[in-house]
């Protein structure tokens, strides 16, 4: 049975990505430009991310004040409730500046520390993701109802199809790019989507069976990784027992996950 607290966290969290992803969606301006950038010129950061965190953490302000949050866009209070929220607002800002349609909005509770309710709109696929700690992962879409989602049953590592992105510091995506050099012939082919949230979301709807990345935040993976995990699949950082972090974040279905992980680490895909 779920805990009444963490399902109403969930709630929240549902309600929050869907009406930011709308605000995105049928918001965006013609002549969308760039409005600062972060770790560097290619790292942006538009207009619509800052006025989608200002929906999402005045929603929460309304409905749980006294809740911390951490949000991508500059959001940070402590809280004195326990529950934290994590919060990434525009998640693929450059396919979104783009007009290419992988983007999503990420909202996730912790609760001390603990990630426990999180919530994925993507609402170009017209489809969003959620989870609850202990209460399984679903999506609506297209299809009729909630659906359950389960990883892929787990093929070969060389019949596995594997995504990852790229960072946006020069030296790290060299690095990264090395990384994918070695691994792509050893898996069945390599995607990059562009947006970390759908990639954990498309692991746990058996889209993908592995992702990995290096140099992700906690706003980038909490609400998807939880999504993830709560479809069967496996989490990590570079060590199979730590949680995933800004060295490293893999998510596979339990039969890719250690070879997949054991090449990652050969080929130094972690931070240093």
């Amino acid at each position: 049975m779920t805990d009444p607290l963490h399902a109403e966290l969930l709630d929240l969290a549902r309600e929050a990505a869907r009406r930011a992803g709308e605000l995105l969606r049928d918001g965006r301006p013609a002549d969308l430009a760039v409005a600062a950038t972060k770790s560097s010129s290619v790292d942006v950061v538009t207009e619509m991310d800052i006025a989608a965190e200002k929906l999402i953490t005045g929603l929460i302000a309304e409905r749980r004040p006294d809740d911390g949050v951490l949000g991508e866009e500059g959001a940070s209070t402590a809280g004195s409730s326990g529950v934290r929220w994590v919060i990434d607002p525009l998640d693929g800002t450059v396919n979104y500046l783009y007009g290419l349609p992988t983007w999503a909005v990420s909202v996730a509770a912790e609760q001390d520390g603990v990630t426990v309710a999180g919530a994925v709109f993507a609402p170009m696929r017209g489809e969003a993701y959620h989870a609850v700690l202990g209460g399984g992962a679903w999506a609506t879409g297209a299809w009729e109802g909630e659906r359950r989602l389960a990883c892929r049953p787990s093929p070969p590592l060389d019949q596995a199809l594997v995504s990852t992105g790229f960072n946006y510091v020069t030296d790290v995506r060299a690095h990264q790019a090395d990384v994918v050099r070695r691994l792509v012939p050893l898996v069945r082919d390599i995607r990059r989507g562009g947006s970390a949230a759908i990639d954990l979301c498309d692991v746990a709807a058996g889209r993908l069976d592995g992702y990995y990345e290096r140099g992700l935040h906690p706003w980038d993976l909490a609400a998807g990784a939880l999504i993830a995990r709560e479809a069967g699949a496996l989490t990590s950082a570079r060590h199979p027992d730590t949680p995933p972090s800004n060295d490293l974040t893999v998510a596979a279905s339990p039969g890719v996950f250690t070879p997949l992980l054991a090449l990652l680490d050969e080929f130094g895909a972690w931070h240093d």
